[in-house]
């Protein structure tokens, strides 16, 4: 059996989110970079190079991407063989969300009931928290700082078998044009569809930091992906919903089976900040 301090985990959890709101992946910028040099609108190019500038700005001075600095979603990754000591896991993931948020500067976002108080906890706590349990005595912890500029464009419908392919194609180009410049485009566009409503809700979460560029491995959903990829940039709303060439980055799909009366589908949205950091241990 394999230890872990927790004192271990709330460290890393600190690190992470640092990371993630001071500086984009490599995947994602590169990915800009390369939007930017297909983009066909001159207005969409100068967002393009003022997205790339402020990246640059953020990294260099240690200041975060974008006011958002989003909601904290932590996802680990345990091997069975994994024990934690030394206290709390929750505890611990909260309380890096803390040192992260108050001494990194970062704005806090979060309140503590959805409908009545709507106070801010002034510690950007509690995170979101997801733990799968994997073979092995590995672990990994991955970050994503969540903005709702993008969340709130976020939709989920169940759709009929009948509704095939045509209808998920329909609803998923429907949900960006509905978003529009709402959802601080060029978008990353993750689909979860299968399972239950909130299991596709988890996937398509998921979907929107696979590495950039990657598709699916089963060549039907990559097909998919790509025509959904060129509709969507079809549509001609274009970086920051100035027009152009480019609205999306990827759209990257992710299912699990699912009860023969129905497919559950959610189109999760996610701003070209796309803030997400992970770390094996």
């Amino acid at each position: 059996m394999r230890e872990i301090n927790v004192r271990e985990i709330k460290e890393v959890v600190k690190n992470l989110l640092l990371q993630a709101n001071y500086e984009i992946s490599p995947d994602i910028l590169r990915g800009i970079k390369r939007a930017e040099e297909l983009e066909e609108s001159p207005a969409g190019k100068a967002v393009f190079r003022q997205i790339i500038t402020n990246c640059k700005i953020a990294k260099q001075e240690q200041l975060a991407i974008c006011q958002d600095t989003g909601l904290a979603m932590v996802f680990i990754k345990m091997g069975q063989e994994v024990c934690f000591v030394g206290g709390d896991l929750n505890e611990a993931i909260n309380e890096g969300v803390k040192e992260a948020y108050t001494g990194g500067y970062l704005r806090k976002s979060v309140v503590t009931d959805p409908l009545f108080d709507r106070k801010n906890t002034k510690e950007n706590t509690p995170a979101i928290v997801y733990i799968e349990m994997v073979a092995g005595s590995g672990l990994h912890i991955q970050v994503i700082a969540k903005g709702f500029g993008s969340e709130i464009m976020s939709r989920m419908k169940v759709l009929i078998p009948a509704d095939s392919i045509k209808g998920f194609k329909e609803f998923v180009i429907e949900t960006v044009k509905e978003a529009g410049p709402n959802s601080c485009p060029p978008v990353i566009v993750g689909v979860g569809v299968g399972g239950t409503i909130d299991k596709a809700a988890l996937i398509a979460k998921r979907a929107t930091v696979r590495e950039l560029g990657k598709h699916h491995e089963d060549p039907r959903y990559a097909k998919l992906e790509s025509e959904l990829l060129q509709e969507i940039n079809a549509l001609g709303i274009g970086p920051a919903g100035l027009g152009g060439s480019i609205t999306a980055l990827a759209v990257n799909i992710e299912y699990f089976p699912t009860h023969i009366g129905a497919i559950p589908v959610v189109v999760n949205l996610c701003c070209h900040a796309s803030r997400h950091a992970g770390r094996s241990l």
